[in-house]
């Protein structure tokens, strides 16, 4: 008997650090990113003429579409005084393709890396850019 209370009361620890891991990692999946600065999207829906130029979190980021190369083209600079870590680029396109991200790099202040990101799945008439 004392077996089976052992096996039972196990199973239960274990069932509830589960839970409990399951509902940490739930409520950091759905915590709000507060507007401005922190939020990492831009949430600015493009037109393919359009350019993008915003600083975020220190990284001014440019970038345009090119119709030629069917590739979003541009710069990301390091605005602050301080080493950017894990620097990366993203671009959503409106057929639901997400392009990228770059590799991660550390951008030393003052320091602009070239971004390219070659677009697939035609049938796109916007864009956003998560830097």
């Amino acid at each position: 008997m004392k077996k089976k209370f052992a096996a039972t009361s196990h199973k239960q620890f274990i069932l509830i650090a589960i839970l409990i891991v399951l509902a940490a990692v739930i409520s950091a999946c759905s915590s709000d990113t507060e507007a401005g600065e922190n939020q990492e999207e831009s949430g600015t829906e493009l037109a393919l003429s359009e350019r993008y130029d915003q600083v975020r979190n220190g990284a001014r980021l440019i970038l345009s579409y090119n119709a030629q190369s069917n590739s979003f083209n541009g710069t990301v600079e390091n605005t602050t005084d301080n080493i950017l870590k894990g620097v990366r680029v993203e671009v959503h396109l409106s057929n639901g393709v997400e392009l990228g991200p770059t590799i991660p790099t550390d951008l030393n202040p003052g320091e602009i890396m070239d971004v390219t990101l070659k677009a697939r799945g035609g049938g796109f008439d916007s864009w956003t850019a998560h830097p």
